[in-house]
């Protein structure tokens, strides 16, 4: 996750994160991903079941029951358990979150043992009256996703107005008081809609977005094909700052975010050199704070039936189940070669990538793209678009 706004516009600087003493516990959900000890936060995808068919759906969702999701008892010894880990945040997800009926007596129970409790949603079922729920157990954050405007986001959703229905939701969330924000993942259908998202973002006062790269994994993983090129992806990013940046000098900054390609990470610090900005030295320090990709470190996921994952996106690869062990075991456990290694991928990476000279900032990137696009999970990231001279190799190398 890279802070544009943060880096680009300055919003956060080094010692915002050093007087918390960089710890998970004490930080502000903003800064968080500058923390040193990477208490991870949790993406629990709490259900399969969806009531759209996205395209690009990570879960291989599905419209009926899945009778191996976790109960709610079950759902609730593990919020205990991620709370004496010290969990910062708890991120429900699914499938559609709020398709199951327990959902805000879960939320409010992680809220109960201190933890921010977020949900991931496509925005359809929120309903005035759920709103209202959510507000009342001290729900953090919501986000929605949209794929961008009507006709391309219903698309994407496989469902006629699942755009309209996803816009109710996030009035709903505003009348309500609870912050609200969007989720848009590129690719070659819709790179064209971000300056619709950014307008989107302003007509609604919609104070957050993040722009998720794709990633080969579930539906997304046919999509391959259309992911973004290396140019049109540094167009995007481009775009991306650009328009944040227009926001925030006309007074109306939103939080923006790029999401799943720490490439960006050193792009915005080489922009800000090329620009000749006295901020580079303290953007290069936050995105060492930050660390790049964190997947089996920083962030982790417990799927519906209890698999404990690197993140949300490998579900071919389960570490162990929480209804045989507590997360903090399995997470803790480095017996397991891949979760080993995942603590420590710098040490494991080839090819360009063992190379780089922001391997310290990137982490290496995203080893599941990598490995369903090679085969191999150590390869470079392919998604990466820097340039052998930006990463400091030598021209053909």
């Amino acid at each position: 996750m890279i802070g544009i706004s943060k880096l680009y516009c300055g919003t956060v600087e080094p010692s915002d994160a050093l007087r918390y003493g960089r710890q998970s516990g004490l930080l502000p959900s903003h800064l968080l991903q500058f923390s040193a000890d990477k208490k991870p936060v949790v993406v629990w995808n709490a259900t399969r079941r969806c009531n759209l068919k996205c395209i690009h759906c990570y879960a291989h969702a599905k419209d009926q029951p899945s009778p191996d999701e976790l109960s709610t008892e079950e759902g609730k010894l593990l919020l205990d358990d991620l709370a004496r880990f010290g969990t910062p945040v708890v991120l429900f997800s699914g499938g559609e979150p709020l398709m199951r009926p327990d959902l805000v007596e879960l939320a409010d129970y992680a809220v109960g043992k201190g933890m921010r409790a977020v949900i991931s949603t496509n925005g359809t079922l929120i309903t005035p009256e759920v709103a209202q729920s959510l507000k009342a157990v001290g729900l953090s954050y919501v986000g929605i996703s949209l794929d961008g405007l009507e006709a391309v986001n219903d698309r994407f959703r496989g469902v006629k107005g699942a755009f309209r229905m996803a816009m109710e939701g996030i009035e709903a969330c505003q009348r309500a008081g609870i912050k609200v924000g969007l989720r848009f993942t590129m690719n070659r259908f819709n790179a064209g809609e971000i300056p619709s998202v950014f307008d989107l973002l302003e007509r609604q006062e919609i104070p957050r977005v993040c722009f998720y790269h794709l990633v080969y994994a579930g539906r997304g993983s046919k999509l391959i094909e259309e992911d973004l090129s290396h140019e049109e992806t540094r167009n995007a990013v481009d775009l991306i700052m650009d328009r944040t940046r227009d926001l925030h000098l006309r007074g109306q900054p939103k939080e923006v975010l790029t999401v799943d390609n720490h490439a960006d990470g050193p792009y915005v610090y080489l922009r800000l050199l090329k620009e000749a900005s006295s901020r580079a030295p303290e953007v290069l320090e936050l995105l060492k704070m930050n660390e790049g990709n964190s997947s089996g470190r920083g962030i982790g996921c417990v799927s519906w039936d209890g698999a404990v994952h690197a993140d949300q996106f490998w579900r071919h690869y389960s570490f162990g189940n929480v209804r045989q062990r507590p997360f903090s075991q399995i997470w803790s456990d480095l017996s397991n070669e891949l979760m080993m290694k995942l603590k420590d991928k710098k040490s494991h990476v080839k090819g360009r990538c063992a190379l780089c000279r922001w391997l310290d900032v990137c982490g290496g990137n995203f080893r599941v793209r990598s490995e369903a696009a090679t085969g191999d999970l150590w390869a470079p990231d392919p998604a990466c678009y820097l340039t052998d001279e930006e990463i400091g190799l030598a021209a053909g190398r």
